[in-house]
């Protein structure tokens, strides 16, 4: 079964990295996690990072570095990766799912494909003790939002008595349509929330994209406050350019994860930032060390 992994804006946003130096990530990382791993953390929920921001780094290294910072998770893995991140003592925060971001579930002509593959995929995602699994509207492609909703429901309804069997959640992604995934259907949180309830079933909730949403509706807390019981999931990135969550940016992400925590929030908020110190690393350490409310 193919599953793809992630987008070509995300492939493409990898290329904005700047190269780093493999020995400074190699020295002492076994040495630098045995000692990091004891510092205290408030972790009023679990933070994790998506696997695609920190490809240029060994995934055994970076699950090392990543226990060290004090992250619980990887995010957007696909199978051949499952079993590295659970040796290393992390948890697989959102599995990828079948099919990609332009042709989703929004499109009748595409749900034999993706249900067959969703049916193939739970059962394993299960196996591995991971608890969320992505997917994607799918973009507009002339389609009213209406209608566009309608089939989502149809389609993922299909998989639900599967997911619910095996206690998966699926997590329909928020993401921008004005300037990294054009024509991109499910682009506002109302969308998303009114699909959920059209489904009717607590195993389809939403990811919540910070990035995605600043650059889409903005008023990030209140939208949190309103929206929270349809989300499972939580992701990060500076707006503007994606890249590091710190006073480089316009949001203020101490405060955002403030009231992800007053929300009662459990769940995982992952840094899906393109890092852009010269370690990266570095970067997302600092985001740790924000996001630690």
């Amino acid at each position: 079964m193919t599953i793809i992994r992630t987008t070509c804006t995300r492939r493409q946003a990898m290329g904005l990295m700047a190269v780093t130096a493999a020995a400074p990530l190699a020295a002492g990382i076994t040495e630098n996690a045995s000692a990091q791993e004891t510092t205290p953390r408030k972790a009023a929920f679990k933070q994790s990072a998506s696997r695609w921001c920190y490809d240029k780094i060994p995934l055994d290294e970076f699950c090392l570095q990543a226990r060290a910072i004090g992250l619980k998770g990887i995010d957007l893995l696909s199978e051949p990766d499952w079993k590295t991140v659970i040796d290393h003592g992390l948890e697989v925060s959102m599995a990828n799912g079948p099919g990609g971001i332009p042709d989703g579930w929004n499109d009748p002509k595409n749900h034999e494909t993706l249900i067959k593959a969703s049916e193939e995929l739970i059962p394993k995602i299960a196996a591995h003790g991971i608890r969320n699994m992505i997917v994607f509207s799918g973009n507009r492609k002339g389609m009213d939002d209406r209608t566009g909703m309608k089939n989502c429901a149809e389609g993922l309804k299909q998989i639900l008595p599967l997911a619910e069997k095996h206690n998966i959640i699926i997590v329909m992604e928020l993401l921008n349509s004005k300037r990294n995934h054009k024509d991109y259907m499910c682009d506002h949180t109302a969308w998303g929330a009114a699909l959920c309830d059209m489904v009717g079933s607590d195993r389809l909730k939403l990811l919540y994209d910070i990035y995605h949403m600043q650059i889409m509706e903005g008023d990030i807390i209140d939208t949190i406050r309103e929206f929270h019981p349809y989300i499972a999931h939580y992701h990060t990135g500076g707006v503007p350019g994606r890249n590091d969550i710190d006073e480089t940016q316009e949001l203020n992400y101490r405060r955002i994860m403030e009231a992800i925590a007053e929300t009662g929030f459990t769940g995982f908020v992952a840094h899906e930032f393109v890092p852009s110190k010269p370690n990266p690393l570095d970067s997302l350490r600092k985001a740790y060390e924000i996001c630690d409310v």
